[in-house]
């Protein structure tokens, strides 16, 4: 019985049970952030909340229960499972509506006060997208190269804020500031509401603004080249499957 609900509840291109009900929970997850869009709150509003958060709270236990044929360790899978990334997404995507399924949640009132995290159901679409894989085991795949560009942006950003907080400091109140400015330098988003004023501060800027062009670029071209092969494999995989 376990074994044919993991079957169902786990993503899988041949059992047409799982494709249903993988459409179903994303459209489930779509109706639940609706409501989000509006500030004011309706009868209809509750109704698809309730409905919503309970079939969530139904996908995590069945999720919980059938954890040991996921994850293959046993007993310990069901104390493992709770704090994998998807899971705590799951529960973070719940709590804040526990309020609504039960007023005896008295301290879970709280999270009425962090409505936003009802955005993290968004979040749930990860677990039926293809693509979300293919983008995991690019990362798994490409890790070194990964880390060393992380390294790299962080070096930058420390370095870039040392410098031009010692350059004009009467433009950057504290360091935390300086590293504000490098971030978003280069993420070469560019808000304007820290920026150098001197001429040394402006050259700094400008050496620092192209070296994060270039960071930025390379896991952009790692990521894209990885996602191409793994496309190319599953085609081919399909393609001799079919044969």
């Amino acid at each position: 019985m376990r074994k044919k609900l993991y079957q169902i509840i786990e993503p899988a291109n041949d059992n047409e049970l799982s494709k249903i009900y993988d459409f179903f929970m994303m459209t489930v997850i779509v109706i639940s952030i609706m409501p989000l869009a509006f500030k004011e709150t309706n009868i209809i509003f509750d109704i698809i909340e309730y409905i919503t958060v309970s079939i969530f709270i139904i996908d995590y236990f069945l999720r919980l229960i059938t954890a040991d044929l996921k994850l293959n360790k046993s007993v310990l899978s069901f104390f493992i499972y709770p704090i994998t990334p998807l899971a705590i997404i799951d529960l973070l995507s719940i709590l804040p509506s526990l309020t609504i399924l039960n007023s005896s949640f008295k301290l879970l009132k709280l999270f009425r006060l962090l409505r936003a995290l009802k955005v993290l159901r968004t979040f749930k679409f990860l677990r039926y997208s293809k693509s979300f894989e293919i983008i995991v085991s690019v990362f798994k795949k490409q890790k070194r190269v990964l880390s060393a560009v992380a390294t790299m942006a962080i070096a930058y950003v420390l370095v870039s804020a040392l410098v031009i907080y010692n350059v004009e400091p009467e433009s950057f109140g504290s360091f935390f500031d300086a590293i504000y400015w490098a971030t978003v330098s280069l993420t070469t988003v560019g808000y304007g509401d820290i920026y150098p004023v001197t001429t040394i501060g402006r050259i700094v800027t400008m050496i620092s603004s192209v070296f994060g062009i270039a960071i930025i670029a390379l896991p952009s071209g790692v990521i894209t080249a990885g996602y191409l092969s793994e496309v190319n494999k599953e085609n081919e995989t399909e393609e001799k499957g079919s044969i």
